[in-house]
């Protein structure tokens, strides 16, 4: 029977998440393998079909498209490619007079309060950008005509230089690319086997620092994303699966193999771009709630990203390690406070937490699997809230003695404290570190999380969620079973999307019709392109048309969805006007509390294909339980000695399996709620009741009416 499937590989766990042919979902882990990612990919479908009671080819074959299933996959390989700088060596060739654009970037400081920032390195050593006499001014026209000669000169420098892509970065290229494609004509005439990236292509964006760092970043990319996705699909070919992997982009997507190797710099975050896919279809569903917060905590990272009406939150401002690329992508914030964060006290004798993880190898020092640092898992065993016997489903099992003698080397002897009020300490540490990044993405972007849902998702999320959301007076908190594999899960969930971007400078005062129309209908036979190209038939496709602009003066945009105010042909008309000024005003109030009656500048134009599938994902409602409450009803609980600040002491506390609980089912605080891929931990003083799609929504008993 066909199967719909996605991994996602972490830092720590790879996770697969399946929608069977009876419409439920499940989660499964296996350690991420760093030396070899197909592996961790591997060990986690193994571990799903073993569930499944099937071999392990007849698996694959029921979760390929050509037996009705579907297998996509995310990661975030290319992101840490980039923060560790471990990308292919390239070489650029820019304008003459503009070799530092890479190292200058933007200018000023953006985050002027952080007195320990280094200059960070340029992307592309200056050594590998060299120049070409040529120039191109602000409204198309050429001032300076390419000097071939020195295209050729260094093209054969670059080749010394033994780059494995060459990226072509010219002024002005978004307004005239003739010099950037000409260019790129005479690189593969004089070096055929090299790969060539243009920043026209790329990241058609005015800012030449944005076009240009996207560009490099998609050509260090080339060679290992199409090595990685070649390699992964010749390994499940030959265990059984039929055709290729679907993988996942930045944009809360799917694409095909073969787009994602033209266009990697779009597997960028591509994992964690599918929790906010998932948290919208479990807070609409579930609470009938368009606005949420969602949270995905993992063994190696907390992402924090946003549903706003409906839609997921994307931008432009998001910085992959030092740099910003300008690329529309799903908004995710993300720090180093997952599971494996290793604690640490500092010179002024406090608790810090993370960046640094333990990752999978070697781990926590419970996992006795060489680590002997404690980290934020090591403190959640000590404190009682994980079970040694079933963690991971059963699969691994916990050792809280070498936990207990990590803190108490680490954290409790330096601080002269009990190695429970260390655990408790490192605990409540990374809570404040994940509730600071969330007001990041909140409170500063002019979001109230009181007025949100929570959706918290990770495999170590459940275990502080109510505690960020106290932190953050949030009153409504959602814990869907599946929270171990929320970003997986949100890849069964999700559509096979592209994005297509363009530049045009316009005022609505004084519209340029004719040009941005064209610049529209190009980017739409793009949009057309890609649903061919991958076999989307008309009923199932969908093209939404944005619009980027700013008020007069102001230096950056704000993207406004516009589709609606188009006529039939996507043509901007008179009357579209009116109405787009319209929803830029309320979306800078949105954003800013504030908004202008004047008119406004209109710079990028972006249009994002959708392609649905033809069987949708759905998941069953619960027929409701009308019996007693899960205190009284489920005779066979467990319990175990947990730690509780509220009442300073280990209490004696109910243990649940999450299968014996049904929807109408209520758990009043403090308890513990065991899934196999997560925890989730009851504060006294709260209680949860499964949903009518099988999840555990928590609340204050105070706002319970009785």
């Amino acid at each position: 029977m066909s199967k719909y499937v996605c991994v996602d590989v972490g830092g720590t766990f790879t996770d697969a998440a399946v929608l069977d042919e009876n419409g439920e979902v499940n989660v499964f882990k296996s350690p991420t393998t760093p030396h070899d990612w197909t592996e961790g990919i591997l060990g986690a479908l193994k571990v799903a079909s073993e569930h499944y009671n099937q071999d392990f080819e007849d698996f694959l074959k029921d979760i390929s498209v050509e037996n009705g299933g579907l297998f996509t996959h995310g990661s975030t390989i290319s992101t840490n490619a980039i923060v560790e700088k471990r990308c292919g060596k390239i070489g650029v060739l820019c304008t003459e007079g503009f070799r530092d654009v890479f190292l200058f970037r933007e200018g000023p400081n953006k985050n002027p309060f952080n007195m320990f920032l280094d200059y960070p390195e340029p992307f592309v050593p200056r050594y590998l950008t060299l120049p070409v006499k040529e120039r191109i001014n602000s409204e198309g026209g050429i001032d300076t005509p390419l000097v071939e000669e020195d295209v050729v000169k260094q093209t054969l420098k670059l080749k010394e230089y033994g780059v494995e892509a060459i990226c072509i970065c010219f002024l002005w290229s978004t307004a005239n690319a003739a010099h950037e494609k000409r260019a790129a004509e005479i690189v593969k005439e004089i070096w055929p086997e090299v790969t060539v990236v243009t920043s026209c292509e790329v990241n058609p964006s005015s800012r030449e620092y944005r076009r240009w760092v996207s560009a490099a970043m998609d050509a260090s990319l080339r060679k290992l994303i199409s090595t990685y996705a070649n390699n992964l699909n010749k390994r499940l070919n030959e265990e059984g699966f039929i055709g290729k992997v679907g993988m996942l982009n930045s944009a809360g997507g799917v694409m095909s193999t073969a787009e994602i190797v033209e266009r990697p710099l779009y597997s960028v975050d591509s994992g964690p771009s599918m929790a906010p896919v998932s948290g919208r279809k479990y807070a609409i569903s579930d609470l009938n709630e368009k606005n949420a917060v969602v949270l995905d905590m993992g063994g190696t990272t907390f992402d924090v990203s946003c549903v706003i009406n409906g839609n997921i939150s994307v931008s432009k401002e998001a910085i992959i390690g030092e740099e910003i690329p300008g690329i529309s992508r799903v908004n995710v914030h993300s720090i180093g406070a997952g599971g494996g964060s290793i604690a640490w006290v500092d010179n002024g004798g406090m608790i810090r937490v993370g960046p640094r993880s333990a990752g999978s190898v070697p781990g926590p020092a419970c996992y006795n699997r060489g680590g002997t640092l404690p980290t934020v898992t090591d403190a959640n065993c000590v404190l009682g809230y994980l079970n040694p016997e079933f963690f991971n489903d059963g699969r691994m099992k916990l050792y809280p003695e070498l936990a207990k003698a990590a803190i108490k080397e680490h954290v409790a002897d330096p601080l002269g404290i009990t190695v429970m009020e260390a655990a408790y300490s490192i605990w409540a540490t990374v809570n404040v570190n994940m509730i600071a990044a969330i007001k990041d993405i909140t409170i500063w972007q002019g979001i109230d999380p009181r007025s949100y849902a929570m959706i918290s998702g990770g495999g170590a999320c459940g275990l502080h969620a109510i505690a960020l959301a106290e932190g953050l007076e949030m009153d409504r908190l959602l814990i869907p079973r599946t929270a171990g594999g929320l970003s997986a899960v949100g890849g069964i969930f999700s559509d096979i999307i592209s994005e297509y971007n363009g530049s045009l400078y316009t005022l609505t005062n004084n519209f340029n019709f004719e040009g941005t129309n064209k610049l529209i209908h190009d980017l739409v036979h793009k949009a057309k392109e890609f649903f061919e190209r991958n076999n989307i038939t008309e009923e199932y496709q969908k093209i939404e048309v944005y619009m980027e602009a700013h008020y007069p003066f102001q230096v950056y945009e704000l993207s406004v969805d516009i589709t609606d105010f188009l006529d039939e042909n996507y043509n901007v008309t008179e009357e579209s006007i009116k109405k787009m000024e319209d929803a830029f005003h309320a979306e800078h109030e949105r954003t800013f509390s504030v908004k202008d009656d004047t008119y406004i500048e209109c710079v990028y134009w972006r249009v994002k294909a959708i392609g649905k599938h033809e069987r949708e994902a759905v998941i069953p409602e619960q027929k409701l339980n009308k019996g007693d409450l899960a205190y009284e009803k489920v005779k066979n609980y467990d319990t175990r000695k947990v730690y509780f600040k509220e009442y300073n002491d280990i209490k004696a506390t109910p243990v649940f399996k999450g299968d014996s609980l049904v929807y109408g089912d209520i758990v009043h605080g403090p308890a513990i709620i065991e899934e196999p891929t997560t925890t989730v931990v009851i504060l006294p003083g709260y209680r949860a009741e499964i949903t009518k799609f099988n999840n555990y929504c928590i609340e204050k008993e105070k706002y319970i009416k009785k």
